[in-house]
């Protein structure tokens, strides 16, 4: 997949992180036995796919290829600086 941007959006950037800040405070909340905050870290791990797929329907995201025209041509995948 050298060459490819998948992921490298803003709109998945934002939201691993959200979603990473909702694992740590689940975490968290786990170790010191909170079920409240554990179960409030899970819905900030929600909160970052939302946000992700909100932002990725904004134009944010990566776009979307048509089925008739392929991600790669054979020259971009070989590596067209060569």
């Amino acid at each position: 997949m050298a060459g490819s941007s998948h992921g490298h959006t803003p709109a998945a950037w934002t939201g691993v992180i959200i979603a990473f800040i909702g694992f740590c405070i689940a975490g968290a909340y786990m170790v010191m036995a909170e079920p409240l905050g554990f179960w409030g870290g899970m819905v900030v791990v929600v909160l970052g796919g939302v946000v992700g797929m909100v932002m990725r329907s904004m134009g944010l995201g990566q776009p979307k290829t048509s089925a008739a025209q392929p991600a790669h041509t054979a020259r971009e995948t070989v590596g067209a600086d060569a």
